[in-house]
């Protein structure tokens, strides 16, 4: 397999929740829960990627690796394109960003994606697992995509388009789940692209890629993680993990 580089962007100044990547799940912090189990898929080397001293001096303490960036970022995926040319790590062919706020994700899934993206000589690929409930079509908390064909397992397709909230279901959507992985020639490419004004509109960085004809493969999740944008997520992923022990 090509070699493979983890990174997982965090940063302190989310709005929804404060301070999100610090908060304590069994004496632990979200973003460590993240690593941890980012180093379990045991799919390449894993460092978290920050602009906050606070978060770096966490992992760092957990005896995680870290790496700093400057604080202020358009995007993620911008955010981990500094963390790699800090690192200057030489033969890394593909870097899978891994969000830092859905510790539940599931390692199988992770795996799945890298070696479908791969095998199968992508640029860029993204999960999406199925919708079990009417209401998440309503939540805008829950990035939704179609794709071109039904996603079945071992098998990828294409997005066709990305959205937050609409009032009825369309055929081929699916829950995305903000974990990707990129060919690092890709990588360099789409960072250096402006920002479109679909991307500041809907506030989904997928676009930049897309309005600049950039496709971006889709692979089926079998398992659907909690990402933790509220209060109320946090407490139910909290009693979830705890409850584990």
């Amino acid at each position: 397999m090509s070699k493979i580089l983890v990174l997982i962007p965090s940063r302190l100044s989310a709005t929804r929740l404060k301070r999100k990547p610090l908060l304590k799940i069994d004496n632990l912090s979200l973003i460590n829960h993240v690593y941890r189990n980012a180093v379990k898929a045991k799919i390449g080397d894993v460092y978290v990627v920050t602009g906050d001293k606070e978060i770096y001096l966490d992992v760092k303490r957990n005896g995680g690796k870290c790496v700093l960036t400057k604080q202020k970022h358009r995007s993620g995926t911008d955010r981990i394109f500094e963390g790699l040319k800090n690192l200057k790590k030489k033969k890394i062919k593909y870097v899978l960003n891994l969000q830092g706020d859905e510790p539940l994700i599931n390692i199988s899934d992770i795996r799945c994606l890298s070696s479908q993206i791969i095998k199968k000589k992508q640029n860029i690929g993204t999960l999406a697992c199925k919708i079990e409930n009417k209401s998440d079509f309503k939540n805008r908390n829950m990035v939704k995509v179609i794709s071109e064909k039904k996603l079945i397992n071992n098998s990828i397709t294409s997005a066709l388009k990305f959205y937050r909230i609409n009032n009825k279901k369309i055929k081929n959507t699916y829950h995305h789940i903000g974990c990707y992985i990129y060919r690092v020639s890709m990588l360099k490419k789409i960072v250096s692209l402006k920002q479109t004004n679909n991307e500041k509109k809907l506030r989904l960085e997928q676009y930049r890629w897309m309005d600049n004809q950039i496709p971006i493969s889709l692979v089926l999740a079998k398992k659907k993680p909690i990402g933790v944008d509220t209060l109320k997520d946090f407490k139910l992923v909290k009693k979830i993990m705890e409850n584990k022990f």
